[in-house]
């Protein structure tokens, strides 16, 4: 089983994004904040899978009521928290990429399966941006082991 840091390490060496868009919501308001790597790290939490899914190691971005407080001062408010329930058809971090998409790119989303070690999920000005909502999978030891070269 790999541990944290083994994880980190893995990810953002094999991570196409070079900037990350952590959506979350802060009395009642959904937020996205620009964060790097390191920054993002700040917020990985240990998780695994149920044992019958195979009990592997899992990081999750897991934000404190306090960490939301102090990023909602420099984050860009997008509207109210109802906008991650907008499209019943699609689940909470879909929509925030739909949103952060529509948005930063001026381009209709799309969804996709494009790895995150071969792009980011948007491209503005050149810069490959993976965008994470509070409480996603940001990824796992199976992920990890099948993709990863050395």
């Amino acid at each position: 089983m790999m541990t944290a840091n083994e994880m980190i390490t893995r990810y953002n060496r094999m991570s196409a994004a070079h900037v990350y868009a952590l959506g979350f919501v802060h009395n009642n308001h959904l937020y996205a904040s620009k964060l790097s790597f390191d920054q993002l790290a700040n917020y990985f939490k240990l998780d695994h899978a149920s044992s019958n899914r195979g009990g592997y190691a899992k990081l999750r971005i897991r934000l404190t009521a306090s960490d939301r407080a102090k990023l909602s001062a420099d984050a860009e408010l997008l509207g109210e928290a109802e906008l991650l329930v907008k499209d019943r058809a699609h689940n909470k971090g879909e929509n925030f990429e739909r949103e952060l998409t529509e948005r930063w790119t001026g381009t209709s989303w799309v969804k996709d399966s494009v790895p995150f070690w071969v792009a980011g999920d948007i491209r503005v000005n050149g810069v490959e941006i993976q965008i994470k909502l509070d409480g996603a999978e940001l990824t796992n030891e199976r992920t990890l082991a099948r993709n990863y070269l050395a």
